[in-house]
């Protein structure tokens, strides 16, 4: 058993008002404790007092950013780990922290069960957890903000960990460092990095469990080294908002992602995805007609008898997807499929008061009795679009337009005073969850219920959600609470707030439309902060890295659920339409990497990807040392939800879609 033996530290004021301290920790062959030595982080240390290593460290500054380089030979064999704190000002609770993908402010909307504030006030973590391996520390009081940033090499390489907590040896190479921040005494705020990887006080291992912490010691032959890099910038910010931003571009700039060579262009890849609507139909229980999705098995891609609207299920939209691709490819038997599933919820689809019934369990005939504002927003959503789709060749649905009339009305009935809705409620309107984070949701249906019948009142609601949206999310800058399956800090949230601000800016005009277009883009570097700027590393056997997959481009789900997935949408085409109205390239630039990569894991009949059937788009990618029980980084959990990433990667291929139904702007 290794003994950790206690830190010093070796402080160095450098350039840019980089603080830091240095020390490695190493052990030999054969020793049954770890030794620890300090050293100048700008000089470095020599091969002093018999140790059996070198450091060679230094710390450059161009343009307000200082690089921090250490290279690490070995004398005789030896197993290490380098680290690095840099002090920063204020107090732990003075100050706000960034980890892109994993950590927003204090991750306070968190249980303690998973990483927040609420367990512990210092956190380092694996880099591979977070969007872009940068951490970073903001004081409220003083607008001052200081990042790190870890300089990866392209192809990077990882291993597998015999123990999962521990002083552990790895049993190979890897690129993995950590990154995070630590609070000396629980007051004094540093961002700390190093390499190899390690993760204190605890590591995240599944959806809220914590396990002791882990630190590990990658081995150097005599006469080996490893060169590692971080780059640190500082500056002052009008506040957390700015701060976020200004990392997300520090990120993007540096790491640079480019977008890959597709694998397939647009049209052949809906034709892959399309094999998913005849396969997933399922038409053998009385209750309804619908296309599976939820607990699916991976392997098998059998269907369930669980039907869903929206969420991970979304049957409308795919329904309606393939009644307008089958149309456009003389495919008659995705037509007939489509308008089954429409038909059905049509007939038995909706509770007693008009909203949809979100969730059936077709076998048993069980339904939910608590509903959502996302389901129902989505749904409504979904049957905009096939109505004006069906009135533009000519065919009517009266009975359609009266239940979205229905559930409109519903809508304006529950909406709150201050614009907000109730995450969830039941069939008399009572609130079941009063949080307001899934609010711009219902910002979607009522821009497009106003388009579609006129009627201002469903204007004068969805401005009302955008005054919500804009007093209690983005001026706060606390996107939170749009996943259903957790209440915390996420990527949907920060996605439904761009995607209602772009829905109803084409229904405003003048400074109200631009006013829209400010805060969108405000809410777009929230929700860009969750997409892979870097290709995370993976070890031989891992089914990710055998493909050759590369995570630039996808997105990090939230703080409970550490893992990556293709939850797109509209997204990319507001990244395009917002450089097209401020002065951020990088966004447009962003959609490109996007757009390229989210198809790499497309099941073809000559390529499964380890799914069972052509089509069916893999949900839960783990790409970190995070699961939900099952395969762990490198596979897919065992089962999954192929619905929703069909839809998601459906409409990331049918750009014009929302300016169509708007008429354009």
């Amino acid at each position: 058993m290794l003994t950790l033996l206690a830190t010093a530290s070796c402080m160095f004021a450098g350039a840019q008002g980089v603080k830091l301290s240095g020390n490695v920790f190493y052990y030999e062959p054969g020793a049954v404790k770890v030794s620890q030595a300090q050293f100048n982080p700008q000089s470095g240390s020599t091969n002093a007092a018999g140790q059996p290593l070198s450091i060679k460290s230094q710390i450059t500054a161009e343009g307000g950013v200082s690089t921090v380089t250490a290279t690490v030979t070995a004398t005789r064999p030896v197993y290490f780990r380098l680290e690095y704190t840099d002090a920063f000002e204020g107090t732990a609770d003075g100050c706000l922290y960034y980890m892109p993908g994993f950590w927003y402010h204090k991750n306070m909307r968190s249980p303690k069960e998973a990483p927040s504030f609420k367990t512990s006030k210092s956190w380092t973590v694996r880099e591979d957890r977070l969007s872009s391996p940068l951490t970073g520390i903001f004081n409220e009081s003083t607008g001052r903000g200081v990042m790190v940033l870890r300089s990866i090499e392209p192809q990077g390489t990882d291993c597998l960990a015999k123990d999962l907590s521990g002083n552990v040896v790895l049993s190979g190479k890897t690129t993995v460092g950590y990154t995070g921040f630590v609070n000396a005494d629980g007051n004094a705020p540093a961002l700390s990095f190093g390499f190899p990887y390690k993760e204190q006080p605890t590591r995240y291992i599944r959806k809220l469990q914590l396990i002791p912490g882990i630190a590990t010691f990658e081995k150097l032959s005599e006469g080996e080294s490893v060169t590692v890099s971080w780059k640190i910038k500082g500056g002052n910010y009008k506040d957390y908002s700015e701060f976020v931003a200004g990392a997300w571009q520090f990120c993007f700039d540096v790491d640079a992602p480019a977008p890959l060579t597709p694998k397939y262009t647009d049209d052949a890849a809906k034709d892959i995805l399309s094999n998913y609507f005849r396969e997933s139909f399922v038409d053998k229980y009385d209750a309804i007609k619908y296309l599976s999705s939820g607990g699916m098995d991976v392997a098998t891609c059998a269907s369930v008898p669980e039907a869903e609207v929206g969420f991970v299920g979304r049957t409308l939209l795919n329904a309606f997807n393939a009644i307008e691709y089958g149309e456009a490819k003389g495919k008659p038997e995705l037509v007939k499929i489509g308008n089954a599933v429409i038909d059905s919820y049509l007939e038995k689809g909706f509770n007693e008061t008009g909203f949809f019934i979100e969730w059936i369990n077709a076998a048993k005939n069980e339904k939910t009795k608590v509903f959502s504002i996302r389901r129902q927003s989505e749904g409504v959503m979904a049957m905009f679009y096939y109505l004006q789709y069906e009135k533009l060749h000519h065919r009517s649905h009266a009975k359609w337009e009266a239940r979205l009339k229905t559930l409109l009305n519903n809508f304006v009935k529950m909406q709150k005073p201050d614009g907000s809705f109730a995450r969830k409620f039941d069939a008399s309107f009572k609130d079941v969850d009063p949080s307001g984070g899934s609010t711009p949701c219902a910002t979607l249906a009522l821009a497009m219920g106003y388009k579609y019948f006129k009627n201002k009142g469903y204007l004068e609601a969805a401005r009302k959600t955008i005054s919500y949206l804009e007093k209690n999310i983005i001026s706060t800058s606390d996107y939170f609470s749009s996943t259903l399956d957790a209440n915390c800090e996420d990527k949907e949230a920060s996605f439904y707030a761009c995607d209602a601000l772009y829905y109803i800016s084409f229904v405003a005009k003048g400074k109200e439309r631009q006013h829209y277009i400010d805060l969108c883009k405000k809410a777009a570097y929230f929700c860009a902060s969750w997409y892979y700027t870097w290709d995370v590393p993976f070890a031989t056997g891992q089914m990710l890295g055998d493909l050759g997959f590369k995570s630039r481009g996808w997105g990090n789900v939230s703080v409970e659920n550490n893992h990556i997935d293709v939850y797109i949408f509209e997204f990319a085409t507001i990244l395009k339409w917002l450089t097209a109205n401020t002065d951020e390239p990088r966004f447009a630039k962003m959609a490109d990497v996007i757009h390229s990569s989210m198809l790499q894991l497309l099941p073809t009949d000559k390529n499964l990807c380890g799914v069972g059937k052509v089509g069916y788009n893999p949900e839960v990618v783990q790409h970190t040392t995070w699961d939900y029980g099952r395969n762990g980084k490198g596979f897919y959990n065992n089962i999954f939800a192929p619905g929703w990433t069909v839809a998601s990667l459906w409409t990331l291929l049918s750009a014009d879609r929302v300016s169509a139904f708007f008429g354009g702007k």
